[in-house]
């Protein structure tokens, strides 16, 4: 299904009006069921949505592997996703059914409580000379950006490349897209890394440390709560400034200059 479409809008300046064809993102709300339950509904781009769906069950606490899917169905024209996992799996996460969740994936979303998380403690360093070419071809992966400014982004990526990509309408379904698919495809994210366009807030992080990654990257500034919990889980938080810099704001021991210091 393809992610954008085209309208037709008015354009507006000093020389006058005139009727402008543009590139606008589609949305899809997509309702995850869970052994016949109704789950939740997000609202998200209409694509990846087996990675979407495993990706929230992950952060849900609902699955560790994708071993634990029994049966995975997608409508990609209904917008669902049916899901089957052993019974005690869902009890034992204690989760809840059919809360709505934005496209920005935060409102009935628990993502994991801070004292349930453990704490990271990965060996896992980059260079500060690594960072900015990881971004900028990270900032080039998006068609769908490119075309529309519509979207957020997400990648996994090791010390030199970006291994897993995905783009959405919101910034945590995109993080839950990349995770998703680690699972589908058995890719391993271990002493790997996140890159994502949004701010990093608290429900960031902590999706990100339940999955046990060590260093998060962004060209957004993070909120003060996450960089609290970034210390408190063991997260690294690195943020990509404009000229090329960059800012560390928590166990900035993981990075390290480009001459090793």
């Amino acid at each position: 299904m393809d992610k954008t479409d085209k309208i037709t809008a008015t354009g507006i300046t000093q020389q006058g009006r005139e009727k402008i064809s543009c590139d606008i993102v589609k949305e899809l709300p997509l309702t995850i069921f869970l052994n016949g339950r109704e789950l939740v509904t997000t609202l998200c781009s209409p694509a990846a949505l087996d990675c979407l769906a495993v990706g929230i069950l992950a952060a849900e606490g609902i699955i560790d592997s994708y071993d634990e899917i029994k049966k995975l169905a997608v409508d990609s024209a209904g917008g669902s996703v049916q899901v089957t996992v052993a019974e005690d799996k869902v009890t034992g996460s204690g989760c809840s059914f059919k809360p709505l969740v934005a496209s920005g994936g935060g409102k009935g979303a628990s993502h994991g409580a801070p004292d349930v998380v453990e704490g990271i403690d990965s060996p896992a360093t980059l260079k500060a000379g690594e960072v900015p070419a990881l971004v900028r071809d990270f900032l080039k992966r998006s068609d769908v950006y490119q075309q529309t400014s519509g979207v957020h982004s997400a990648a996994l990526c090791d010390n030199k490349k970006i291994i897993v990509f995905h783009d959405d309408i919101g910034r945590h379904n995109a993080i839950d897209k990349v995770f998703g698919e680690c699972m589908l495809k058995g890719i391993d994210i271990t002493d790997r890394f996140i890159i994502t366009s949004g701010r990093i807030s608290s429900e960031i992080l902590l999706k990100v440390a339940r999955r046990g990654v060590p260093i998060l990257i962004s060209k957004s500034a993070p909120t003060n709560l996450g960089v609290a919990l970034a210390e408190k889980l063991g997260v690294t938080i690195v943020r990509f400034m404009r000229g090329g810099g960059i800012n560390v704001y928590s166990h900035d021991w993981r990075v390290t200059a480009d001459d090793g210091r």
